[in-house]
């Protein structure tokens, strides 16, 4: 697994990325030597962030924690990926999914035992709705007034299905396919 840590805003200490590279190691077991895992850390005013992707064959396991101490956030991304990883294990070998040859095999073929109901993904409701186009300011506004935290709808400029979302500290973010 190699690990490849960026700071922003942040003095990238040797201490830090022993700490980082020291917990992320014990991710190790759950992935192929040439796994890539970029971590970036950062600061903004009292916030100590640190955020971890790890790119999977046509899927991403990512964590972002925030703590008023980098060393905790770095304990808590390890721990949350972890958990990530188990329900994702599963979902893998049901479906036999071509990101298995991501993963350590032991990992995958590990009969670790876990709530068989942890992790299932349940569709409680199916919403239909029209999508007439619209430019992402107004998708902005519109999903200010049905109060949801993102709003699908056809860029007027496009032609495309987008999505707008809501991010930490109130800004909001476009999701546009790529083709």
């Amino acid at each position: 697994m190699k690990i490849i840590i960026t700071g922003k805003n942040i003095e990238l200490t040797d201490g830090i990325k022993s700490a980082v590279e020291s917990k992320l190691s014990k991710l190790e077991k759950y992935f192929t030597p040439e796994t890539e895992v970029d971590v970036t850390l950062s600061v903004e005013k009292e916030r100590q962030i640190i955020e971890v992707t790890i790119p999977v064959k046509g899927n991403v396991i990512r964590s972002e924690q925030v703590s008023d101490d980098m060393y905790v956030s770095i304990d808590l991304v390890e721990e949350v990926i972890e958990k990530q990883l188990k329900k994702y294990r599963k979902k893998l070998i049901a479906k036999k999914q071509i990101a298995l040859d991501t993963f350590n095999q032991a990992f995958v073929d590990s009969a670790e035992s876990y709530d068989e109901d942890e992790g299932q993904v349940k569709i409680v409701r199916s919403k239909r709705f029209g999508i007439k186009p619209m430019y992402p300011e107004d998708a902005c506004v519109q999903m200010e007034l049905t109060g949801h935290d993102f709003f699908v709808f056809r860029n007027a400029e496009t032609d495309e299905v987008n999505v707008v979302y809501r991010r930490k500290g109130n800004t909001f973010g476009l999701i546009e396919p790529e083709f």
